[in-house]
């Protein structure tokens, strides 16, 4: 027996795809314009996730994240603000973010019965354009 419903499940999956793309949003703002473009991109791209997920479990009301992205947006700024290398203290701090997303969605995926987890397959070719973005950026930001 699974320890949460399908339908908790994909609200907590929006949160954090919520969370993840204020993130974006929050990093957008504090970098180079050229990074801002892809980082941009990318918050888009979760918006076309989410917006998918909430039609798909039908909780259009879930546009929030969790309190817990709240205080990560908070303290990754305030790290990053401290970093010699700004954009690229970002690009690792996404990442980060990003791969943990990434690897609740396959952990998803591999807990709900076929059905639901047709939903969460059908977003993964999303999630993984936004982490090869990321990670090539990531290998681009160590020099």
């Amino acid at each position: 027996m699974q320890p949460y419903p399908p339908q908790a499940i994909c609200h907590a999956l929006i949160r954090r795809s919520v969370d993840l793309q204020r993130l974006y949003r929050h990093a957008a703002v504090a970098c180079e314009p050229g990074l801002r473009l892809v980082l941009g991109e990318n918050a888009h791209t979760l918006g076309l996730l989410i917006a998918d997920l909430q039609r798909a479990s039908s909780s259009a009301s879930r546009r929030h994240g969790s309190w817990r992205g709240t205080v990560h947006r908070h303290v990754a700024g305030c790290l990053v603000r401290t970093a010699a290398r700004r954009d690229s203290a970002w690009i690792r701090v996404l990442a980060h973010h990003e791969s943990a997303l990434l690897h609740a969605f396959e952990q998803a995926i591999a807990a709900l019965p076929v059905e639901a987890a047709l939903i969460l397959h059908r977003q993964l070719p999303r999630l993984r354009g936004i982490h090869l973005d990321m990670h090539s950026l990531v290998g681009s930001a160590r020099y």
